[in-house]
């Protein structure tokens, strides 16, 4: 059976306000302290797929706007992930890889055209039960705790003694990633005391590598209602580098696909892959010796989606590049044959006759 891995990096701050039963628990449920909501801005992400060794590096580089001087992240995962910090040049480097074409042509004058262990039976036995801390460690600007437990209400319990957010809807959220077993890695991040009235939060790009049968990003979100609104956040740009040994495409359901085309697709040197994996602090040996890109654009709603977005390896191998971009560049001389056969029609002939006028 696949492995779901959602709700990557999911907002954790104090409750979410909407009114929700266990059965109704979301993959990704958001949370936040009462009266200072946090929402995600714009994300992009690299997606790095090894499917020899069934291993996912997620690097997620991510702005979030919200009123919370502080907020967190619950990260489940379904075995221990590693954490590390990962570089910020690659999220340029991959922009300028797909880059559209540029052509430069003079400018024409004149004439010219122009994202399985058991729940106990009864919650009287919770107290015997604790969260095991994994690992403890500061990284990427995030203090870092793995957790394991096989009660959601031991790790809300958790959550509270140590300065988390806690309420009825985490563990409603945490609930199926527990009994399956998964691990919960909690995030802090703090919001800069310098400016604490700005909304907007850049997060350090964090990887997170696991193990998983199928690649995915966390497309699975609980409703905001009207939350993003509230700290002005109208539209969420999403961009997604999948890297992989071949080109692949990502799909939610069968009811409901991801209308999301691919922007860009094509095969990396051995340049950009060197680059890549040092700029990632990954070894150079990671992942498939012969990389394909694939970057995927969309408008990622404020609203429920039915699913996470799971990649395959895609029938259409063809190469996919961005239409071209055409600047145009000043030039002193017309460019338009126009022009010059306009000059030549009123110049030519009366040079002519002038010619023929003169003395042998």
């Amino acid at each position: 059976m696949a492995i779901r891995l959602s709700a990557i990096l999911c907002l954790l701050g104090m409750c979410f306000l909407t009114q929700q039963g266990p059965e109704e628990a979301h993959a990704c449920c958001a949370v936040y302290a009462v009266g200072k909501p946090v929402v995600n801005a714009d994300q992009t992400v690299i997606i790095l797929w090894d499917v020899a060794t069934k291993t996912q590096h997620f690097i997620r580089q991510a702005s979030f706007k919200g009123e919370a001087d502080d907020f967190g992240f619950l990260v489940p995962s379904p075995t221990q992930p590693e954490l590390s910090e990962s570089g910020n040049e690659e999220f340029p480097y991959l922009r300028k890889v797909t880059d559209p074409e540029k052509k430069l042509m003079p400018r024409r004058l004149g004439m010219s055209c122009g994202c399985s262990a058991a729940m106990p039976a009864r919650d009287a036995e919770i107290p015997a039960l604790e969260v095991k801390v994994l690992e403890e460690k500061l990284v990427a600007g995030f203090n870092a705790a793995v957790l394991e437990t096989t009660s959601t209400t031991a790790l809300v319990k958790w959550l509270k003694d140590n300065g988390y957010a806690f309420s009825p809807e985490v563990a409603a959220w945490a609930k199926p990633h527990v009994e399956a077993g998964w691990k919960i890695t909690a995030l802090k991040v703090a919001k800069s005391k310098d400016d604490p009235a700005k909304k907007d939060v850049k997060a350090s790009s964090l990887r997170i590598s696991f193990k998983t049968d199928r690649p995915l990003f966390p497309y699975r979100e609980p409703e905001y209602k009207g939350t993003a609104e509230s700290v002005g956040a109208k539209r969420r740009p999403l961009r997604i580098y999948f890297i992989a040994e071949a080109r692949y495409e990502g799909v939610l359901t069968k009811e409901t696909p991801w209308t999301v085309n691919a922007a860009w697709s094509g095969k990396l040197t051995q340049q950009d892959r060197k680059k890549l994996l040092e700029a990632l602090y990954l070894p150079l040996t990671t992942g498939p010796a012969e990389w394909w890109l694939t970057e995927f654009e969309d408008e990622w709603p404020y609203t429920v989606a039915p699913a996470d977005v799971y990649f395959s390896r895609s029938a259409n191998q063809d190469r996919l590049t961005r239409p071209p971009v055409t600047r145009f560049v000043a030039t002193p001389y017309p460019t338009d044959a126009t022009a010059y056969a306009l000059a030549a029609v009123m110049i030519v002939p009366p040079l002519w006759i002038r010619l023929r006028r003169r003395p042998s």
